[in-house]
C-alpha cells in the first residue's frame, strides 16, 4: 500500500487525517511562504500547498508516496488575513471580524512522489462572528496565543459566544477538509 505523507506540522491536520482512519507519516515541509495579502485568489493559495507538498517530495528518494500539502486561509473583503505579527495585530484582526462574515479556504495538494502527478482541491466554507467586545477579544489572545493561526483565531477553541453561525466544512476551518482530501486520494487511486 502507497505510503502517505502530511507536509506539515500542524497536530490539527494530523488528528483530521487520524480521524478518517490514514495512517501517516509527517515531514515539516521546508517550503517558504510568500504570500500577496492584499488580494485573495485560490490560484495563489493552491499553489502554496502545492509547494509545500512539492517540497517534500523533492528530499524522499525512495518508495512510493502521496504526500498532502495544506494551506489555509481567512479572507474578510477579498483580503487575506494571515498569522498576526504579535498581540496588536490580533487585536485588529479580531476587531475587523467582529460582526462580520468571513471565508475560510483551504487548499490541498495531493502529489505521487513517484510520478510527480498532482491533484489540487480547494474548499470553502464561512464564518459569521457576534459582536466582541474588547474584553472578549483580549480574553482569547491572553488566553490561547493565536499567533501561528491565520485570522488570529482557532475555531476549535473559540469561544461560544464569538460565533454568530457556521456555513460550510467545520474541519476545512481548523485546517483540511476530510471529504475534499478523500475525493483527492480516489483520483490517485488510494484506498485504505
Amino acid at each position: 500500500m502507497t505510503k502517505i505523507i502530511l507536509a506539515s506540522g500542524s497536530p490539527r491536520r494530523k488528528q483530521i487525517l487520524q480521524a478518517i482512519g490514514l495512517n501517516i507519516e509527517i515531514i515539516k515541509s521546508p517550503f517558504i511562504e510568500q504570500f500577496d495579502h492584499e488580494h485573495f485568489n485560490y490560484k495563489s493559495i493552491e499553489q502554496l500547498a502545492y509547494g509545500k507538498a512539492k517540497a517534500v517530495c523533492d528530499i524522499l528518494t525512495e518508495d512510493e508516496y502521496l504526500v498532502i500539502g495544506a494551506d489555509t486561509v481567512v479572507v474578510l473583503n477579498n483580503k487575506v488575513l494571515g498569522k498576526p505579527k504579535n498581540f496588536e495585530d490580533a487585536k485588529n484582526m479580531l476587531k475587523m471580524l467582529s460582526e462580520k462574515k468571513h471565508c475560510v479556504v483551504t487548499s490541498i495538494c495531493v502529489i505521487n512522489s513517484k510520478t510527480k502527478n498532482f491533484k489540487i482541491k480547494s474548499t470553502t466554507s464561512y464564518v459569521e462572528f457576534n459582536k466582541l467586545t474588547e474584553e472578549m477579544i483580549v480574553n482569547y489572545i491572553n488566553n490561547f496565543k493565536p499567533y501561528d493561526k491565520a485570522g488570529s483565531y482557532g475555531i476549535q477553541e473559540l469561544p461560544k459566544e464569538f460565533i454568530k453561525q457556521i456555513e460550510g466544512s467545520y474541519e476545512n476551518i481548523i485546517g483540511l477538509c476530510p471529504k475534499a482530501l478523500k475525493q483527492l486520494l480516489f483520483q490517485h487511486n488510494y484506498t485504505n
